[in-house]
């Protein structure tokens, strides 16, 4: 019985990861081919225009929003960093303690692996999902506080203004591709979670995640052609935001 519940765990868990990561690449591969039918790929689209919209405004009567707009990404990103860092040295102290050997002691809904290395790899995958985001959101904080100073920058005072716009979208876009990064670190904790009542568990999580996820980040309404909108005009900024956010994840 022992060694069946070894295999379903090195058989169902592989599984659900694969299908996580499989999701993943396909994701990545549609924001870098197909941007415009994306949430990141147009999110990217629309900041590059609102970057260039604030910079260019000759009086400068948006600077305040610009910095507002800056402080609650930045307290958003904080917050998460906060709250990974902390279930961070919940689960090291569990480890460090032992505590954690003993919360699922052959429990009868458990179906897997129980031992005391089989936990050990559980708690561990927990740690790490936590410490990679927060990672990834205290970079985030640091390309929004670099955006928050760069974006009242006037582009005049640059020899090339047109650079010094595209250099502040990336950095904007790099900070928000760093935080939703950190988010899918919070999400991928969540079936690592369930890895501790057997992989039955995880493995369907993994699987109702990645259907939640594509409704999440699939938005094919704004590909659709609008009237007096011309094809040009909307694939240029796509595909620029491709390039950018292939650049930053690879």
């Amino acid at each position: 019985m022992i060694r069946s519940s070894s295999q379903l765990d090195l058989a169902l868990v592989p599984l659900g990861l694969s299908v996580m990561l499989g999701y993943h690449l396909w994701l990545l591969l549609r924001i870098r081919r197909r941007p415009e039918t994306t949430v990141i790929g147009i999110n990217a689209i629309n900041r590059r225009i609102w970057v260039r919209h604030i910079m260019e405004e000759p009086s400068g009567k948006h600077a305040v929003l610009a910095v507002e707009t800056m402080r609650n990404s930045i307290m958003a990103s904080t917050v998460l960093a906060s709250v990974a860092i902390t279930l961070s040295s919940l689960v090291a102290a569990l480890m460090a303690s032992g505590a954690a050997h003993g919360l699922l002691p052959g429990a009868p809904l458990v179906i897997g692996a129980t031992g005391a290395p089989a936990l050990s790899a559980k708690f561990f995958a927990i740690l790490v999902c936590f410490l990679v985001a927060f990672l990834l959101n205290v970079q985030s904080i640091r390309y929004y506080s670099h955006a928050s100073v760069l974006v009242n920058v006037p582009p005049r005072a640059h020899r090339r203004p047109g650079r010094a716009v595209g250099y502040v979208t990336a950095t904007l876009n790099r900070g928000s591709y760093f935080w939703s990064l950190g988010v899918r670190a919070f999400y991928f904790s969540c079936p690592v979670f369930l890895w501790l009542f057997g992989p039955i568990p995880m493995c369907a999580s993994c699987v109702s995640m990645v259907g939640a996820l594509y409704f999440l980040d699939v938005c094919k309404e704004w590909d659709k052609d609008d009237a007096g909108v011309g094809d040009d005009q909307e694939k240029k900024p796509a595909a620029a935001a491709g390039r950018v956010m292939l650049r930053v994840v690879v």
